[in-house]
C-alpha cells in the first residue's frame, strides 16, 4: 500500500537553524520540499565534487596488479589530502588535454611542410637582415616554367604534381605579375625542428602525468568513499542555504522549511518538534500535489519485488496505486514462461539458496534480491515441469515421471495431442499444444488486464464521482468480448468462431454486444467529472483516440503472445545447442570441447532469456497493465531528509 502523508511546515530560530536542522536529520523523517541554496561553502561542496567524479573516472580505467598478500597497505588520506590530490588530477587532466592539441596542431604544422624538409626560420631572418627577403610558394609543375622571368625564383624540389620555389626580394605582397595558381606558404610558427623538439617534450610531459595517474589509482577506493561522504554536506548545506528566513538580522529572526511525513510518524514528530522547540503545522497531503513523496509498505514476501523496481525506477504517483503485490505475481509468472526452462529455473535456484544459506550460516542479513531470485528460479521449475522442459533435452529421452508430471495440453511430452473442446467434439480439427500455450497467453492478458479495471472500478464507486466507474465497467466488457476475436483470429477460426455459435448460445452476437455497449459506456462516462453531457463533449474532442481505443485493447491482449513466442525462440536455442553437442559427447577425446559447447550454449541462452525478462517481462507490467489501470509511474520516491 501507499502509506499516507502528511504536509508539515516547520519554524525556528534562523540563529540555530544550521543546529536544529542537524537534529532534523537525526529525526529522519521528513522528505524536504525541493530547495536550491546558494553559498560559497556549497559551491565549493559542488566543486570539489566535480573533481571527485573526474577523479574516479579517470583513475577507474587503470588497471592495478592484484596485491599480494603480505604487501603494505595503501596509506590512509585525511580528507584534505584527498582534496588536494583530486584537484591536481583534475588540474593534470587539464593540462594534459591541453598538451594533447598542442601536439595534435604542431604535428598538422609538421605535416604543412613535410615535402620541403627543414624549415629554419632563423636562416629566412639572417637573410632579410643581409636585404634578401623570401617567400615560400607552391605551384603546380606544367605552370612554374610560365613565371615572369622578372620575378626571381629558385626552385626548392618538385614532384610530379607540384614544385616549391622561392621568391626573392618579392616585395611586401604577393608579386602583381605573379600566377594565379601559385599558392603562399605561411611560414611555421617555429623551425620544423623545433616543432619536433616541442612534440618530444609535451609526449615525455603526457608520460609523465599518465605515470601520476597510475602511481595514485590506489587512492581511487578512498577517493569514492569520500564524495559519497560529500553528497550528505551538499545535501546538508543546500537545506541550510536555501531555507526561507526573515532577513531583519535581529536575535528572534525566524527561518522555516516545509516537507512530508508519512502519517504514521506524525506522532513521534511531533513529539520532537516539541522536544526541539520548533513549532510545527501540519495537515492532509493533497491527493493530487505532484511534490507528495510515495512510500511503499507492504509485507516481507510483497517487499521481493523492490530490487525490481528500484532497478527501473518505477515509483507510483501518490494518487495512483501500489501494485507491487500484482507485479510480483505476474512477473514471477513472466519470468518463469520466457525462461521457459525448469532446468535453468533449477540452477537460478539452487545459487539462490547456497548464498542464502551461507548467508545465514554467517549470521549475516541477505540481500531481498536473494529473495526475489529463488522465488523466481522456483517458478521457472515449476513452468518447465508443466511443460517438460528440462536444458532443451528431448521429452521422450527424460525419466517417465518427469513426463507424467507435466499437463499434457501444453507439454513437449505430447505435441502431437490434438485437443478437442466439447463443442468441437467429433470434428477433423482440434488445438495442437502450441496453441493451447497461446490460448494461456491471452487467458493471462485477460486476466491481469481485467484486475486493473476492477481496480479502477472499485476507486472510482468509493471517490465522488462513483459515476465515472461505468467507463472502467465498459473497458472491461470491451475486454471480455475482445478476447473471443483475438482466439478466432490468432489461434484457430474453426474452434473459436467469429460470429458462430456453440451449441446454443449465440457467442458472436455475446462477443460483439459486449464491445459494443462496452464502448457506449466507456465513450459516455470515462471523462466524466460530474456531468454526462460534458464527458461526452470530452470524448467527442478526443474521438480519434477514442475510436483507437477498442483497437488497443485488441493490441493489447495480443501483445502477451510474446510470452510463448520468446519462450518458444530460447527453447529452440537450447534445442540447436544440445543437437551441435550431442554428436560427439560420446567421444572421449571430443567429451571435454563438448561440455564446453554445452555450458557456453546453455548459458548464452540463460543471458539471451534474462534479457527478454527485461524487455518483455517488465513491459507487460509497467506498459499494458499500468495503462488499463492509470498508472504513469510519475511518482517520487519518499526520502526522508536523514543521516545517510
Amino acid at each position: 500500500m501507499i502509506e499516507p502523508m502528511m504536509k508539515v511546515s516547520i519554524v525556528l530560530l534562523n540563529k540555530g537553524k544550521e543546529e536544529s536542522l542537524k537534529t532534523l536529520r537525526k529525526v529522519g523523517l521528513v522528505h524536504l520540499e525541493k530547495l536550491e541554496g546558494s553559498s560559497e561553502k556549497l559551491n565549493a561542496f559542488k566543486e570539489i565534487t566535480s573533481n571527485t567524479i573526474l577523479s574516479e573516472s579517470l583513475l577507474g580505467e587503470i588497471k592495478l596488479p592484484k596485491q599480494k598478500k603480505g604487501s603494505p597497505s595503501v596509506d590512509k588520506l585525511s580528507n584534505e589530502e584527498i582534496v588536494k590530490l583530486a584537484s591536481e588530477i583534475v588540474a593534470k587532466y587539464d593540462r594534459k588535454k591541453s598538451l594533447s592539441e598542442e601536439i595534435t596542431n604542431d604535428r598538422n604544422e609538421l605535416d604543412r611542410f613535410v615535402d620541403w624538409g627543414d624549415v629554419n626560420l632563423k636562416d629566412f631572418e639572417y637573410l632579410a637582415e643581409k636585404g634578401i627577403q623570401l617567400k615560400m610558394y607552391e605551384i603546380p609543375s606544367e605552370k612554374y616554367p610560365l613565371i615572369d622571368s622578372a620575378i626571381e625564383t629558385v626552385l626548392v624540389n618538385e614532384d610530379k604534381k607540384t614544385r616549391r620555389f622561392l621568391i626573392l626580394n618579392g616585395g611586401q605582397g604577393r608579386p602583381e605579375n605573379l600566377l594565379p595558381e601559385a599558392f603562399e606558404v605561411a611560414f611555421p610558427r617555429m623551425s620544423t625542428e623545433d616543432l619536433e623538439k616541442e612534440i618530444v617534450k609535451d609526449s615525455e610531459e603526457i608520460e609523465s602525468i599518465e605515470e601520476f595517474y597510475y602511481q595514485n589509482a590506489k587512492y581511487l577506493p578512498q577517493i569514492v568513499a569520500y564524495r559519497k561522504a560529500l553528497e550528505s554536506d551538499i545535501e546538508f548545506e543546500n537545506v541550510n542555504a536555501g531555507m526561507e528566513h526573515e532577513s531583519e538580522g535581529e536575535e528572534t529572526d525566524l527561518a522555516w522549511v516545509s516537507g512530508y511525513v508519512p502519517k504514521a510518524e506524525i506522532e513521534n514528530f511531533k513529539k520532537a518538534c516539541q522536544e526541539n522547540n520548533w513549532a510545527l503545522a501540519y495537515e492532509d497531503a493533497d491527493r493530487e500535489d505532484s511534490e507528495v513523496p510515495t512510500k511503499l509498505k507492504n509485507n516481507k514476501f510483497v517487499s521481493l519485488v523492490y530490487p525490481l523496481t528500484d532497478f527501473l525506477g518505477t515509483v507510483p504517483g501518490y494518487n495512483e496505486y501500489d501494485i507491487s503485490g500484482w507485479f510480483l505475481l505476474f512477473f514471477s509468472i513472466f519470468f518463469g514462461m520466457i525462461f521457459g526452462d525448469g532446468g535453468y529455473g533449477l540452477l537460478v535456484t539452487i545459487v539462490a539458496l547456497i548464498l542464502l544459506i551461507k548467508n545465514k550460516a554467517a549470521k549475516k542479513a541477505s540481500s531481498p534480491f536473494l529473495g526475489l531470485m529463488l522465488l523466481l528460479g522456483l517458478s521457472t521449475v515449476v513452468w518447465g515441469t508443466v511443460t517438460c522442459t528440462w536444458f532443451g533435452i528431448d521429452p521422450s529421452l527424460l525419466p517417465e515421471w518427469l513426463r507424467k508430471a507435466s499437463i499434457p495440453l501444453i507439454s513437449g511430452a505430447y505435441s502431437d495431442v490434438i485437443w478437442q473442446p466439447f463443442w468441437v467434439k467429433g470434428s477433423d480439427f482440434g488445438l495442437t499444444k502450441d496453441q493451447n500455450l497461446q490460448i494461456f497467453c491471452f487467458a493471462l492478458a485477460l486476466l491481469q488486464l481485467s484486475i486493473a479495471h476492477i481496480k479502477a472500478t472499485k476507486r472510482n464507486f468509493q471517490e465522488k464521482h462513483g459515476v465515472k466507474a461505468l467507463g472502467d465497467i465498459g473497458s472491461l466488457m470491451q475486454l471480455i468480448g475482445m478476447l473471443w476475436i483475438v482466439l478466432s483470429m490468432v489461434v484457430n477460426s474453426q474452434v473459436f468462431p467469429m460470429l458462430g455459435s456453440i451449441g446454443n448460445v449465440p457467442i458472436g452476437k455475446i462477443e460483439v454486444s459486449l464491445i459494443a455497449v462496452g464502448f457506449v459506456l466507456s465513450f459516455v462516462f470515462s471523462n466524466y467529472e460530474g456531468s454526462v453531457g460534458k464527458s461526452i463533449l470530452e470524448s467527442c474532442k478526443n474521438i480519434i483516440s477514442v475510436l483507437l481505443g477498442v483497437v488497443n485493447v485488441f493490441s493489447d491482449i495480443v501483445s502477451y503472445i510474446r510470452l510463448w513466442a520468446v519462450g518458444l525462440a530460447g527453447a529452440a536455442i537450447s534445442n540447436t545447442v544440445n543437437t551441435l553437442a550431442g554428436p560427439i559427447l560420446g567421444h572421449a577425446i571430443l567429451f571435454l570441447a563438448a561440455v564446453l559447447l554445452l555450458g557456453f550454449g546453455h548459458g548464452l541462452n540463460m543471458i539471451l532469456n534474462l534479457l527478454s525478462v527485461i524487455v518483455h517481462g517488465v513491459r507487460l507490467n509497467t506498459l499494458e497493465f499500468s495503462q488499463h489501470l492509470g498508472v504513469s509511474w510519475s511518482g517520487k520516491k519518499y526520502q526522508p531528509f536523514s543521516e545517510k
